[in-house]
């Protein structure tokens, strides 16, 4: 039976503790602020780069890794007739995926790269399965199936709390911001397809919890909750409310709550919130 090494990159939101519990593998991704380079989740906290961001008045940029640093892991785990299976956040928010897969036809190791169509713990779901699957020494074949069930059940809404990073990233114009903000209008938006897609509108955190659960609900029912995560950008409050809303709509108790990285929280900024999740049929 051939052994299976899993890869991702840094924007799974997954803990060092789930990272080395399953032997997952991370290339991270880089943020640039005021002059100042940083390894995403190695040398910068997702905390310590919310303080960074709030004293920066340009939007931090980031970076994917380079195809030489993929080739060199590849060829590291591969070295012994390993099969790698990289999986990373959507293609169609980062170049990652497609410099993995370039990286995967350079190196000397057999290579098969996963766009998840996701990011955060969307991402996260199918990184941690696939790794359970290679201990129980699964075929690549059975772990690409299963990839594939995942990603069509799972779904990730996100709610921003401040228009800010928004504009400066240039996905919403000044006038636009400034309508929401004086409605006080919070936007929810889910991934579908790799896309953000804007689903509703709330004014207030009650609404927005009540919005989320109705979403849930509807993809929930007369399915099994395989996985529930809720990440944040600095709004652990929040996160616990939602949290609490979760339990109450469902069996499933297992709900982890992280601050997302700050890949992720570059755009969304501080006090944006995550809920991603995944289901099965019964």
């Amino acid at each position: 039976m051939e052994k299976i090494k899993i890869v991702t990159d840094s924007t799974t939101d997954l803990s060092e503790d789930v990272l080395d519990e399953y032997s997952i593998h991370v290339v991270p991704l880089s943020i640039h602020i005021d002059g100042k380079t940083f390894v995403d989740q190695v040398d910068i906290t997702p905390d310590d780069f919310i303080t960074e961001m709030a004293q920066s008045s340009n939007l931090p940029k980031t970076s994917q890794p380079a195809v030489g640093e993929l080739i060199a892991k590849y060829e590291e785990l591969g070295k012994h007739g390993e099969h790698v299976l990289s999986i990373h956040l959507a293609s169609t928010l980062s170049g990652t995926y497609e410099t993995a897969r370039m990286a995967a036809e350079e190196a000397n190791a057999e290579v098969t790269v996963v766009d998840s169509m996701y990011i955060s713990s969307a991402l996260g779901f199918q990184v941690v399965e696939a790794a359970k699957m290679a201990a129980a020494e699964a075929s690549i074949d059975d772990i690409l199936d299963r990839l594939k069930t995942i990603k069509q059940n799972s779904r990730l809404y996100v709610v921003v709390e401040t228009f800010d990073n928004l504009v400066k990233g240039g996905r919403i114009g000044k006038g636009k911001a400034l309508l929401g903000s004086l409605l006080k209008l919070k936007p929810i938006a889910a991934l579908e397809e790799g896309v953000y897609t804007p689903v509703a509108k709330v004014r207030t955190q009650s609404q927005m919890i009540q919005t989320l659960m109705k979403y849930f609900k509807q993809d929930s029912e007369d399915r099994k909750v395989k996985g529930i995560s809720i990440s944040h950008a600095n709004a652990s409050d929040l996160a616990h409310k939602l949290k609490n809303a979760a339990t109450q709509e469902s069996r499933f108790k297992d709900i982890m709550i992280q601050t997302t990285t700050p890949i992720i929280s570059t755009h969304t900024g501080e006090g944006a919130i995550g809920l991603s999740y995944y289901t099965d049929s019964r």
